[in-house]
C-alpha cells in the first residue's frame, strides 16, 4: 500500500495529511496549518483569512527500478 506524502503544520510541527493555507496574525503572513490549529486560531481571529487546503497525495513508485 502506497504511503501518503504528509507534511509538518506551521503551528505544531505535527506531520498531517491535511493542511489550510491561512493568515491569522496581523502580520498578514501565509502559513499551513492542521485542522487542529486551525479551528484555534480561526475563532473570533479579525485577522483570519482562508487561502486554499493541502491535501497529500499517495507517493508515486520509484521511477527507477533496478532491472536484472
Amino acid at each position: 500500500m502506497a504511503k501518503l506524502k504528509s507534511k509538518p503544520c506551521d503551528r505544531c510541527n505535527n506531520l498531517v495529511d491535511l493542511r489550510y493555507r491561512i493568515q491569522y496574525e496581523s502580520d498578514g503572513d501565509w502559513v499551513m496549518v492542521c485542522p487542529g490549529c486551525w479551528s484555534q486560531v480561526s475563532q473570533d481571529n479579525p485577522h483570519y483569512r482562508y487561502g486554499g487546503t493541502w491535501k497529500a497525495k499517495k507517493k508515486s513508485p520509484a521511477k527507477n527500478q533496478a532491472q536484472s
